[in-house]
Formats: C-alpha cells, structure tokens, sequence
C-alpha cells in the first residue's frame, strides 16, 4: 500500500479581495479534483485572501497508480486559467516508511 500527498500552492486574481471572493475559487477547484477519488481541502494560507494551499491524498496498491493521480491532480491544478500554481510539493509514503 502507497500513500501519496500533494499540496498546491495558488496564487489568486487580483479581485479576490475577501475570503467570500477567495471561496468562489477555491471551492470548484476542489470539487473538479474530487473527481479522481482523492482526499482534498485547503490546508493552507487560510487567512490570506491572495493565496491558496490545496492539499491532496490518495491511496493505492501501487507507487505508479499514487504518481499517476497525483500527476492528474497537478494538471487539473496548472490548467486553471483562472489561478496561477507557484509550486507543487509531493511525498510518497510506502510500505517500508
């Protein structure tokens, strides 16, 4: 069993000047990423309307099948045109960790 984790760093447009603004885009974000039967929230910058840190998890019987989702994941992410992705962070936990 591989765990994978993921976390998105997203800068926001300049009109999200509040957190209600910063909800409008990150919560279809999150409901688009959901579709690969993944954990997902943001976990991050929580206080600055700006930013966003969206945190991923998945579970497989394999470190290929974790890095394909997460890879899936990530291209959701970048592909955004309303966002821009300052980073992408992983870790893979496997039987041995």
């Amino acid at each position: 069993m591989f765990t994978g984790t993921a976390v998105f760093d997203v800068l926001l447009p300049g009109d999200s000047r509040s957190l209600k603004a910063k909800r409008s885009y990150v919560r279809p974000i999150v409901a688009a990423l959901r579709r690969f039967e993944v954990s997902v929230a943001e976990v991050g910058s929580l206080d600055l309307v700006g930013r966003a840190e969206i945190g991923v998890a998945v579970i497989a019987p394999d470190a290929a099948h974790v890095g394909e989702v997460l890879d899936s994941c990530e291209r959701l992410v970048a592909g955004r045109p309303e966002v821009e992705m300052l980073s992408a962070r992983r870790r893979l936990h496997g039987e041995d960790d």
